[in-house]
């Protein structure tokens, strides 16, 4: 099987490639930076190009039976995964695995959730097979906090305490692989979630312990998460962020028991806990201090 994982070199992307090879999958990558595909692993084909290049979208499809599609947060996210649907669909690809976001009908108006929903819709018209992966919260977003926690003492990711299902990446790569590979997944969409809600209080305690020192959640002050934010990311990111963070505060993202059954079903084992996430990352970072 030949499959196009769209967003290879990404967090949940890089992690499906190397599950496609351990199943030894004939895996080609799209990327738009030469950089990033040199250091593909071994056995990758790279393509450096761009999706909403007509060029790109005419050739990459070729000779294709699956794709994984992990399209990056960005203003052009909508157009992205519609080009990509037609390239699949032009190139006649069989099966089409699309991760999308956990209950987005919920709040459609989020520019981080809506713009999966004309994605969504497109894969379903498109007569290929398709299965659509729709993740919570990720536990591996907190690679991003480490100087935050170890240097200051502080979990700043602003998360609320209503609770969100948070998911380890590495769950939704094993089910994006299992859909593509295995059958009876044709139609179906899958919640990615954990199996215990989280709170940004909770969290910060998780992570105390996991690192053996107090952490303290940064709080639900989203004027001052902005501008803190606005030093490092763009201006549209931080005001999307910002919506999506205080959707989750206000209603929080939460699992229904069904969601957690169905997807350990498709995992074959349980989702993974957030606890051990944590201590198997505090223990990566002590060996690299």
């Amino acid at each position: 099987m030949k499959v196009l994982v769209i967003g290879g070199t990404g967090t949940v992307g890089s992690q499906a490639v190397k599950e496609l090879l351990a199943r030894d999958v004939h895996v080609r990558v799209l990327t738009r930076s030469a950089e990033k595909a040199e250091t593909l692993p071994p056995g990758v084909e790279p393509v450096v190009g761009d999706i909403l290049d007509p060029k790109t979208v005419r050739s990459v499809f070729n000779d294709i039976e699956g794709v994984f599609m992990v399209n990056p947060v960005s203003t052009t996210e909508t157009s992205e995964g519609l080009f990509a649907v037609n390239g699949a669909r032009m190139a006649h690809v069989k099966r089409f695995v699309y991760m999308s976001v956990h209950d987005y009908e919920k709040a459609v108006y989020l520019p981080h959730f809506g713009a999966k929903l004309p994605i969504e819709e497109a894969i379903k018209a498109s007569g290929m097979e398709y299965t659509l992966l729709r993740p919570n919260n990720f536990y591996q977003n907190d690679y991003w906090y480490k100087d935050a926690m170890l240097k200051y003492g502080i979990y700043p990711q602003p998360i609320g305490n209503t609770g969100i299902s948070r998911v380890d990446v590495r769950d939704i790569a094993e089910a994006a692989v299992i859909a593509l590979t295995t059958s009876g997944h044709e139609g179906e969409t899958y919640n990615l979630v954990g199996p215990e809600v989280q709170t940004g209080q909770h969290t910060a305690e998780v992570w105390s312990k996991a690192l053996g020192t107090t952490i303290k959640y940064g709080g639900d002050d989203m004027d001052a998460w902005e501008q803190q934010s606005l030093q490092y990311l763009p201006s549209w990111m931080v005001f999307d962020f910002r919506l999506m963070y205080e959707f989750f505060q206000n209603y929080g993202l939460k699992a229904t028991s069904e969601d957690i059954e169905r997807l350990t079903k498709v995992l074959g084992h349980a989702p993974r806990r957030f606890e051990d996430f944590a201590i198997e990352t505090a223990q990566k970072w002590v060996v690299m201090a």
